[in-house]
């Protein structure tokens, strides 16, 4: 078991955390997936809440997590075995689900010969067969035990050409009695943003729907599935809902429900919705990398919930800056984040070395596909950011990438030592972070400072790597400038697509005039002003073309402006029929 310790400098009751969260990720254990070079990867989450702890299941991981607060996560090396051939499932697109004082899990299956394993006490890896073979067989599973009714129902599809399909378990023999009933599909000429493709624009591919996921709110059902790829920054969660836990299910107005198509973690699909200690709502989901394979993921947790009427919504705003852990009376509409902002994006940066192409300035252009790449993985190579001025940290996150990494599948005794040196001159030098002692895997290591720092220079030393070279695909120092925030933005509109010049409304163009103070925007929308749930984020540009909305409804928008120093006031709403 690797447990995951805070180091010296960090605040040991951390009371926020960072996308893509820090948990180590097994290099991908299939051959094929490797051929562009060996790298992390995981995806398809589910998280539970089990006799008040999380425990988190994801695709090929020889094991799965658990944690107390949802930021130190502690690793169980399992290899579930099937029962008679010495095979192990590598738990791809896993389900997990309580019922009663059990957790039970089980992996994806097309066939009948597979196990489901249950624990009372998973934290020690404590676990039996519950039912040695699924006859239905599930790709993609998600179960539901509803407590009130004391039934199981199994939800499940992965496929570009069949439905979601559902059927009821028999809690005594864990067995579908055979009735299935097909559920829903993909309607991407109504609902632009299950469309094909990086911008939703492919026509000649159909969409995946996949990642089914059921939860039962106010005795209404909402079964929850992605789309319309795991490839794409626009991987969303949408959601229908229905009083009948297998039938009558209908589209939620406000949709895709979970959707992070900008910024450093992008997309916010095949996930699963659970609630804290607290009784807070959170969405797990998959992010997008896809460097060195498209199948190359990491995993975001998201504030969620359940809003006055019932809507299904998840808070992806700023969901990649430092964001508060669970709460008490947390307001997961208002969101979590912070308010400390990115100290150095696109500012001057200085390195030991660079190898080829994987220049120095990638590292700080918050696009998590780019990196950069010291010649080595040896001691002493460095990476140096310069604030601009100085500033208030309040933390830093480290993310490195798979440069050259040697390893095959999952480690449990690899590290990263580095030091992070802190200046107001560029000259004069002393220690912020020192995990020079460092024996976890850390490979977006997210640190929070006990105290705010003032400086102006940052330089992070390498000192040991787990394998490969030394990289970094994104190095961020969050905190505020000592200038002022953006003003608002202006002449902001939205021109939506004429159906009868082009046949098609899914589709906007959205325009502002550039803010000299601002690097970036946050575009809000929704189909109400008063839940404006989506969100976008824009840097270095002042138009987007916005391809996921719904044919048939009407939108309201609005965007403000963000720097290192803070966010603008938003602007009036606009409505666009």
């Amino acid at each position: 078991m690797t447990i995951f310790m805070a180091c010296s400098v960090a605040n040991a009751q951390q009371k926020t955390y960072c996308n893509p969260i820090n948990i180590d990720y097994g290099y991908t254990p299939i051959p094929s997936f490797a051929e562009q070079g060996k790298h992390r990867a995981t995806a398809d989450p589910v998280i539970v809440n089990f006799k008040n702890k999380y425990f988190l299941f994801s695709t090929n991981q020889w094991g799965y997590w658990w944690s107390d607060d949802m930021y130190h996560w502690n690793f169980v090396e399992r290899k579930f075995l099937l029962p008679i051939h010495d095979v192990y499932d590598e738990l791809c697109a896993p389900a997990a689900f309580v019922m009663k004082d059990e957790l039970y899990v089980i992996g994806s299956t097309h066939g009948p010969a597979f196990p489901i394993w249950k624990s009372a006490n998973p934290t020690e890896n404590d676990w039996e067969i519950a039912v040695d073979s699924l006859k239905v067989g599930a790709w993609d599973p998600g179960f539901l035990y509803d407590e009130e009714q004391d039934k199981l129902y199994l939800y499940w599809g992965s496929s570009n050409e069949f439905p979601l399909f559902g059927t009821e378990i028999n809690t005594e023999t864990l067995q579908s009695d055979g009735y299935v009933k097909p559920l829903l599909s993909l309607h991407p000429e109504d609902h632009g943003w299950e469309r094909f493709g990086e911008y939703n624009d492919n026509t000649f591919l159909q969409p995946f729907m996949e990642g089914a996921w059921m939860t039962k709110h106010n005795g209404k059902y909402y079964l929850q599935y992605g789309a319309p790829g795991t490839e794409f920054s626009g991987y969303a969660d949408g959601v229908y809902v229905s009083d009948d836990p297998l039938d009558r299910f209908k589209y939620q107005k406000h949709n895709p429900f979970a959707y992070k198509p900008g910024g450093y973690a992008r997309g916010a699909g095949h996930g699963a919705t659970y609630q804290d200690n607290y009784g807070n709502w959170w969405h797990i989901s998959t992010v997008v990398l896809g460097v060195k394979n498209n199948f190359e993921r990491r995993l975001g947790i998201w504030p969620a919930g359940f809003d006055q009427d019932d809507v299904l919504y998840c808070n992806t705003a700023y969901g990649d800056y430092p964001t508060s852990l669970p709460q008490k009376n947390a307001d997961h509409i208002k969101g979590l984040f912070t308010g400390w902002m990115l100290l150095n994006y696109n500012k001057p940066v200085q390195v030991s070395t660079t190898l080829g192409g994987y220049k120095a300035n990638f590292a700080v252009d918050e696009d998590i596909k780019t990196y950069w790449s010291a010649v080595s993985g040896k001691k002493g190579e460095w990476f140096q950011t310069d604030l601009g001025e100085l500033s208030t940290i309040n933390a830093i996150q480290i993310n490195y990438a798979d440069q050259d990494a040697e390893f095959l599948g999952k480690k449990t005794d690899t590290y990263h030592q580095y030091r992070v040196l802190i200046s107001d001159d560029g000259k004069n030098w002393k220690t912020l972070v020192d995990k020079s002692k460092n024996q976890r895997d850390v490979p977006h290591d997210y640190i929070e400072l006990d105290k705010p720092a003032k400086g102006r220079y940052l330089k992070m030393e390498n000192i040991h790597m787990p394998t490969g070279k030394f990289a970094l695909s994104g190095f961020r120092v969050f905190g505020k400038g000592s200038g002022e925030r953006p003003g608002t933005v202006e002449n902001f509109m939205v021109l939506r697509a004429d159906p009868a010049k082009f046949g098609e409304r899914r589709s906007a163009w959205l325009k502002w005039k550039q803010n000299d103070q601002a690097d970036g925007y946050v575009i809000y929308f929704g189909k109400s002003p008063e839940k404006l749930y989506g969100s976008i984020m824009v840097y270095g540009k002042n138009d987007y073309y916005f391809t996921g909305m719904d044919r048939t409804d009407e939108y309201y928008f609005q965007i403000e402006a963000f720097n290192n120093n803070g966010m603008s006031e938003r602007t009036e709403t606009i409505k666009v029929k």
